[in-house]
């Protein structure tokens, strides 16, 4: 089994030009405003106050930085990451000139940070066809380079019927669900993450990427 430990901020910066070090493998989450990105991230530690949740949807305009370590609890291995929150795209209450300047960033940053081994894109599980996602998701699949890996999850699954839950898995086969208000599929994302991160090869990682 897999856990993250010692997870702390590092650091908030506007562009790639005053971003940490490339030295540690780095995850990039990106999602639509209001998906539960920030949730998500403080599931994932198992720190309830690392990043910040805001009631105001596209609040976050920074790319903030969290270093972590994964640890293999049979045998005690630690190894050193870095968690990339990436500001929520969508209905920001922001100017549009302050929205273009994040767009440049965030593009910026997306296609020129190297060390990002793995980008996970969070898709609202209720609203699985809405344009922005696909936009992004094309977006990701022409920049992404051969080592790096383009991960889907989908939130809020607690918010389905069964039948609902049903119909996702039978259009999506093998993606990752997750609900941060019941804790319902953390750990085995925690998992698929460390596998993809240190080529640690399991029936997850290679079902994803199937």
């Amino acid at each position: 089994m897999i856990d993250i430990i010692n997870a702390k901020f590092i650091t908030s910066v506007p562009d790639i030009k005053l971003a940490p070090p490339e030295n540690i493998p780095e995850v990039a989450f990106l999602a639509r405003s209001n998906v539960g990105k920030s949730s998500l991230l403080n599931s994932l530690v198992k720190h309830k106050g690392m990043a910040k949740v805001s009631s105001t949807p596209g609040k976050t305009q920074l790319i903030n930085f969290f270093n972590l370590e994964f640890r293999q609890t049979e045998t005690d291995k630690r190894q050193s990451a870095r968690f990339v929150d990436l500001p929520g795209f969508g209905y920001a209450k922001v100017s549009k000139s302050i929205k273009s300047q994040w767009q440049r960033s965030l593009t910026q940053f997306i296609a020129e940070r190297e060390q990002i081994k793995l980008f996970i894109h969070l898709i609202d599980a209720r609203h699985p066809d809405l344009e922005i996602d696909t936009q992004v998701d094309e977006y990701l699949s022409e920049i992404v380079e051969e080592d790096q890996v383009l991960l889907h999850v989908f939130t809020k699954m607690d918010k389905l019927n069964q039948k609902e839950l049903s119909a996702l898995r039978n259009r999506f086969p093998g993606a990752l669900m997750v609900s941060n208000s019941k804790k319902r599929g953390i750990d085995k994302l925690t998992n698929v993450i460390h596998s993809i991160l240190f080529d640690d090869e399991t029936d997850d990682t290679k079902e994803q990427e199937s």
